[in-house]
């Protein structure tokens, strides 16, 4: 998937994202089903997601290099990626489960804040991906905490898969539940 195929999904996912959620009750934010994240929990996960692939990537290209290295291996499609991501949530669900049971609750009177931080990460990130060569995208590792080292290219299209993952969970199990 080259750059602009990859900005343009990014956009098209969060576009659906954000639609969603303004088609929603504003009540919704704080609530979830038993024993699983409110809904403003799932856009805090995504922001937070958002906001450290950004760090990790305005890092200089020479530390990203010297920190984890180099691929050496073809850089996997999309479909590989959401595959290998699925099989991981399934074989990790505790490991995943743990990793994310410290999320803040947001508020509601947080909820229009944090929307714009999640409009805010996903435009820079749209900015990163264009700016950055499509040599380092391939060539250049970063550790995802459950699928392991990725190069850039592979972790920013799993970032669209995670998000369209989190709305899709939003849009079957929350709106049942809840309304």
């Amino acid at each position: 998937m080259n750059k602009e195929e990859i900005t343009d999904l990014l956009e098209k996912k969060h576009q659906y994202l954000f639609n969603w959620l303004e088609n929603q009750p504003k009540e919704i934010w704080e609530k979830g089903p038993e024993g699983k994240w409110t809904t403003g929990q799932q856009i805090q996960h995504l922001v937070d997601s958002l906001q450290l692939l950004n760090n990790a990537l305005s890092y200089p290209r020479f530390f990203l290099k010297h920190k984890f290295g180099t691929c050496n291996r073809e850089t996997r499609n999309y479909d590989t990626i959401v595959k290998n991501y699925q099989k991981k949530l399934t074989e990790n669900k505790d490991r995943a489960a743990t990793f994310n049971q410290k999320l803040k609750k947001p508020l509601l009177k947080n909820r229009k804040r944090l929307l714009n931080r999640l409009q805010i990460q996903h435009k820079k990130l749209q900015y990163k991906t264009r700016k950055i060569s499509d040599l380092n995208l391939d060539r250049l590792v970063i550790p995802h905490p459950l699928m392991g080292k990725m190069t850039i290219r592979e972790i920013i299209m799993w970032t669209v898969h995670h998000t369209e993952h989190h709305t899709n969970i939003l849009k079957e199990k929350y709106t049942k539940t809840l309304l």
